[in-house]
């Protein structure tokens, strides 16, 4: 079958069964995104201002964290120019004042938990339970209509309920998303393709605020629970991520002895001591999803330095080095999923076996091609109108490696005892934005898997 009907199966069986899956528990973190769509001439201008020679210092490595204007708008050409995602902690007051003088295009819902629960519940109507730290008039009017629900205490009770009925007046955070398209041109970057740069200028995810509701109540909220995704730890650092980290470990104990799979949504996490301490905790989790950006950082610490190197050496990303990288993840923390997806392609490899695999992540990939092209998706029946969307063709040579290295038909193979899925993705060449476009897909891949199990 052509990689074209295999889409249009996979979506069928998903759009047929997704309605099944029960309530999906989604922590930690929600914000809003003020998007802005960055012009050329007014970033240049910018840099300009500042200091080129002080700003550049900053596009060839990323600081921790961003405690002056040079360091924000280095790091935005530090995206450009690779033309790949980043998110650092805006620690400085004055640079959130400049970036709020700076404005921006408009407001939308942001934070993994909160645009996967308008993924999940608003559009394919599944089941949500989020957490959300702060639950303001305008963080919760983000929301989408549907069985979204966040829990709320009534009476010494938990009660669970629409964001928008829970009546919170707590402040609101920002993440200042800053997006180019392809062939975005400063100075003398080019960006290879379109991304964003993300300064989160809020102080309740960076230390993974978690509400009481979920601290006193949470054996409770799990007890509705039949899948979870956890995200959000990227902001952390060496000097406090100790706490967080224990109710989260706490967390997935509950959600282990309930037997309930658990996926970790992974993020470029620049501190070195949370990436080690996230790689401990994975053999807790069932799934984890990341990009090899993220891959790339996990081996680093893992001691896998070349390795790390190789991920980020070629365009499209050398998926020899990827499964090598796959498998040593796996082998070290017996997870028993790991969703790899990049600019192109995406690759699962998985402990268990079927093509029920692979259609969820062809799902994931028509989802996000639709979220690409439109925006945003009303429904799952507008999911379809990325059908039209053409295969990516520069990613023929990815599919003929992995036929050759290991055997894949129709993007299955058997490898050292676990199974390799891969698709080609659809390309949306002038994407409406690419904010959420990985939660889109991770999330849409993990509960479309269980949505079709057979």
């Amino acid at each position: 079958m052509s990689w074209d009907g295999l889409y249009a199966s996979a979506f069928e069986k998903v759009r047929e069964r997704i309605g099944k899956v029960g309530k999906v528990l989604l922590a930690y973190n929600t914000n809003i995104d003020a998007v802005h769509y960055l012009k050329s001439g007014d970033l240049e201008e910018r840099i300009r201002r500042t200091g080129i020679d002080e700003v550049l210092k900053y596009s060839e490595e990323l600081p921790e964290n961003i405690k002056s204007v040079p360091q924000l708008l280095g790091s935005i050409l530090w995206s450009v120019k690779r033309g790949k995602a980043a998110e650092l902690f805006v620690e400085s007051c004055p640079v959130r004042f400049y970036m709020k003088r700076w404005g921006w295009n408009e407001l939308r819902m942001g934070g993994q938990v909160g645009i996967m629960a308008n993924l999940l519940g608003g559009v394919y109507g599944v089941p949500v339970i989020a957490h959300v730290p702060q639950l303001s008039r305008l963080q919760a009017g983000l929301f989408k209509n549907g069985p979204i629900y966040v829990p709320k205490l009534v009476d010494g009770e938990v009660k669970l309920v629409h964001p928008r009925e829970f009546g919170g007046e707590e402040e609101s955070c920002l993440h200042h998303i800053y997006e180019f398209p392809r062939g975005f041109r400063v100075l003398d970057f080019e960006a290879p393709r379109e991304n964003r740069f993300i300064g989160a200028a809020d102080d309740y995810n960076t230390t993974l605020f978690i509400r009481d509701e979920f601290r006193e109540y949470f054996d409770e909220i799990a007890s509705n629970a039949e899948l979870a995704v956890v995200s959000g730890l990227q902001a952390l650092t060496a000097e406090n991520y100790a706490e967080p980290f224990e109710m989260i470990r706490a967390n997935l104990e509950v959600l282990n002895e309930r037997n309930v799979p658990v996926h970790l949504e992974f993020a470029f996490t620049p501190d070195e001591t949370v990436r080690k301490a996230i790689l401990d905790l994975l053999p807790k989790f069932w799934s984890v999803g990341l990009n090899e950006v993220e891959l790339a950082s996990i081996m680093e610490v893992m001691g896998e330095r070349k390795l790390a190197e190789k991920l980020l050496a070629d365009d499209p990303v050398d998926p020899v080095a990827v499964t090598e990288a796959m498998f040593k993840l796996a082998e070290k923390t017996g997870v028993k999923r790991i969703h790899f997806h990049t600019y192109g392609y995406y690759l699962a490899l998985t402990e268990y076996r079927g093509e029920f695999v692979r259609d969820a992540i062809l799902f994931a990939a028509l989802a996000a091609a639709a979220k690409a092209k439109l925006g945003d998706v009303p429904s799952i029946n507008e999911v379809v109108e990325a059908m039209d969307v053409p295969v990516n063709k520069k990613v023929e040579s990815v599919e003929e490696t992995l036929v050759r290295e290991y055997g894949m038909n129709e993007g299955m193979a058997e490898v050292n005892g676990y199974q390799l899925a891969f698709i080609p993705t659809k390309i949306v060449e002038k994407p409406k934005s690419t904010v959420g476009i990985g939660d889109t897909i991770s999330s849409s891949a993990f509960v479309g898997e269980f949505a079709i199990r057979p």
